[in-house]
């Protein structure tokens, strides 16, 4: 067991401090959303209530979408894209989708292969493009459910405001929804460039996500 524990304590460190700062967003989103009922004039709500209420829905929804659309660009964009002296590009040679012998695909898989690395046609497209395409459809969803959410948070402060609520398609036309979606993009592609240029010349030691720290600052596609 502690084998096991020790062998996937990066997955499981992330998953336990991803729900202790869901939890405590909860409690916090809870606390922020009854003082505003109290300031204008409304019952304040339960917990339980909050955390299934549309408000705390697209308050997770679009940290959500924002994250995996960052890292459905990046698996993208770095099949092709390079950045010189980056541990987060590829070496500067190798652009593109590279071999097969490079990416041990059908007679070129060893031991260690996956099944479909061995085979032909669409299990070996849908494998080779795994990734990407399942980051992707956390995306779209995680989008489509924000706007879904965003849109009955909005028409319940436009009926509160004694104004006419909205339809989907006028929501997700709505500079509201706009506003809350861009400001969570930017943040996102402006971390994963800093992360691409200053690991150019910055180091951890014993990172992953480093050089090593002697490496010379042009080396690329190399990590710690």
């Amino acid at each position: 067991m502690r084998r096991r524990i020790r062998e996937n304590s990066l997955g499981l460190t992330f998953g336990l401090m991803f729900l202790g700062v869901l939890v405590a967003q909860a409690f916090a989103g809870h606390a922020d959303f009854n003082q505003q009922q109290l300031t204008s004039g409304l019952e304040p709500i339960s917990l339980a209530r909050y955390v299934s209420s549309a408000s705390f829905g697209v308050d997770v929804l679009e940290n959500w979408q924002s994250e995996y659309l960052q890292f459905f660009l990046y698996i993208y964009l770095t099949v092709w894209l390079l950045q010189r002296g980056s541990p987060e590009s590829k070496e500067l040679d190798k652009a593109g989708r590279e071999s097969e012998r490079e990416q041990k695909i059908g007679a070129f898989a060893d031991a260690g292969s996956p099944a479909w690395a061995r085979v032909r046609g669409v299990r070996l497209f849908l494998f080779s493009n795994s990734l990407g395409l399942v980051m992707g459809l956390i995306f779209v969803l995680s989008w489509l459910g924000q706007s879904i959410t965003g849109m009955v948070a909005y028409n319940e402060r436009q009926l509160a405001d004694l104004q006419e609520p909205v339809s989907w398609g006028g929501y997700v036309t709505n500079p509201d929804f706009w506003n809350r979606t861009l400001q969570n993009w930017q943040s996102e592609l402006l971390a994963v460039a800093s992360m691409a240029i200053l690991a150019i010349y910055l180091r951890q030691r014993g990172s992953s996500q480093s050089k090593p720290v002697g490496s010379a600052h042009a080396a690329t596609g190399i990590e710690g």
